[in-house]
């Protein structure tokens, strides 16, 4: 089973824009669909985007259609997750899984976004 790491959250104003990295180990992550996933404080975790193993399908929340756009390099065994005009109501922690999840979270990364 690979192990996913989250990084690249921070905090941001209303209409910035912000890029996460989803790191691979113990396997390598072109075997794997991934998801980029979110949880806003008091709410539960909710799907963003997905992306199939080999890149050639993506598929978004309809929340962010139009403004986050998921990507992989495999040979870097990373998958992105570029945020453009970012809105207060993107403000959660955002984790990177397989798609669909298993059961074991990682740590996440924290994205808040200020009006």
């Amino acid at each position: 089973q690979v192990t996913l790491v989250e990084s690249g959250g921070g905090l941001v104003q209303a209409g910035d824009s912000l890029r996460l990295t989803c790191t691979a180990s113990g396997r390598t992550i072109k075997d794997y669909n991934v998801g980029w996933y979110r949880q806003a404080s008091g709410k539960a975790r909710e799907f963003v985007a997905g992306i199939f193993w080999s890149g050639a399908e993506t598929r978004y929340a309809d929340s962010v259609k139009g403004r986050f756009s998921i990507f992989r390099h495999n040979a870097k065994n990373t998958v992105y997750l570029q945020m453009n005009s970012l809105k207060p109501e993107d403000t959660a922690v955002y984790y990177c899984n397989a798609d669909p999840p298993y059961e074991v979270w990682g740590q996440g990364t924290l994205v808040t976004v200020s009006s």
